[in-house]
């Protein structure tokens, strides 16, 4: 049976360095964000907190210099993001852009992509949403039946985008659509197209979870124009440039973290307390985070070195957002505290916003069962 591998990660004395400096920016950036908008952090929308990490040179850090990138390692990158996420910054500005746009881009876009999008990236002024699910297909992306048709110029678009995070806030879209025929595979004729949103022909329509919030959008697209040079990478290799694309957003410390304000106020709440049950808890959540930012920093690693770890990608996101799931249950088995949005205690408030936002955890970025196909397949298991 094949194995899966998690390589040892690079170490880095300048990433140990930058770690205090990110805590000491975020100690006084944050420092009148409220528990409940910490627990926000994926979903905190704040353009000028993310044009401030621009100019500090913490957005597109992996990135050539004429990209407006710093050209340092995945691994300071990564402190960056752990940091971020661990004081609950508001990341949502940035967040899809920086993570996985912009390596698409940079991995396969033209030049004049790559010189037009990525310094607007990396200053923290451009919005990216992702392209991917659709009605009644979800996470299985071959089978989407968005199409872009060849006509003069450029391509005609119909179709449907679901789940679609920060679409109604977004300056472009990575749109992954057909433009050509299956050919006997599913995943055949298939390309990827960067779209402005701006576009005639695009309505974006607002979709409200259990948490009251509308950060998914349904997308249409009806006869949408997109000119030549929107094509990214090549006609035809969508599916192979997605699957590297997956890997980004499958493996980061945000598959891991999203409950971690949850946990934070959990230890305050339970400091002055004593109890075999509380510790036993918090000893398997934190011994479980433990390994997930091992096997996270390992896959960190190997995109560096130019790898495809689309497989441990999956793995990482399956086994974290798993965890992110369970930490709001298992709260409620220690704590006499109803969850409730204007609880007195900070705790109960930002346990009624994780258990809301929680089933979408398992959601975003590829459903569950998707991914143990993954899994699976990887395996040799079917």
């Amino acid at each position: 049976m094949p194995t899966i591998e998690f390589p040892p990660p690079n170490t880095s004395d300048a990433a140990d360095a930058l770690r205090q400096e990110v805590r000491d920016f975020l100690r006084q950036a944050l420092a009148d964000r409220t528990p409940v908008e910490r627990a926000h952090s994926w979903t905190g929308y704040d353009p000028d907190f993310s044009r401030a990490l621009g100019d500090r040179g913490w957005l597109g850090m992996t990135w050539p210099q004429k990209y407006g990138g710093q050209d340092r390692s995945a691994l300071e990158r990564y402190v960056v993001l752990e940091e971020l996420l661990a004081a609950g910054a508001p990341v949502s500005a940035h967040w899809i852009a920086e993570r996985q746009s912009g390596p698409l881009l940079l991995r396969y876009g033209s030049e004049a992509q790559c010189r037009e999008i990525l310094p607007r990236i990396a200053a923290g002024e451009c919005v990216f949403c992702i392209g991917m699910s659709e009605p009644d297909s979800g996470s299985d992306l071959a089978s989407s039946r968005t199409r872009a048709t060849s006509v003069p110029g450029g391509f005609r678009i119909n179709g449907t985008k679901l789940w679609t995070t920060n679409a109604h806030r977004a300056d472009y879209m990575i749109l992954f659509c057909r433009t050509g025929e299956e050919d006997g595979r599913r995943q055949a004729g298939t390309s990827q197209l960067l779209v402005d949103l701006s576009t005639p022909g695009i309505t974006i329509r607002p979709i409200r979870d259990m948490s009251g919030l509308s950060d998914f959008n349904e997308v249409v697209f009806e006869d949408a124009f997109i000119p030549d040079d929107a094509l990214i990478g090549e006609r035809g290799r969508g599916w192979e440039q997605v699957m590297s694309e997956l890997a980004y957003e499958r493996s980061g410390p945000d598959r891991w973290l999203s409950s971690f304000t949850l946990l934070v106020e959990l230890v305050r709440y339970l400091e002055p307390l004593s109890g075999e049950r509380s510790t036993e808890l918090l000893g398997r959540i934190i011994s479980h985070l433990i390994v997930l930012r091992r096997l996270s920093l390992s896959v960190a690693s190997m995109l560096e070195r130019g790898e495809e770890p689309a497989l441990q990608a999956a793995m990482v996101k399956d086994l974290g957002t798993q965890l992110e799931q369970e930490i709001p249950e298992m709260v409620r088995q220690v704590v006499a505290l109803e969850p409730s949005p204007d609880g007195a205690h900070p705790l109960a408030s930002v346990l009624a916003h994780t258990l809301t936002s929680a089933p979408a955890f398992s959601l975003r970025g590829g459903t569950r069962e998707i991914l143990r196909g993954i899994i699976a397949r990887g395996l040799g298991l079917r």
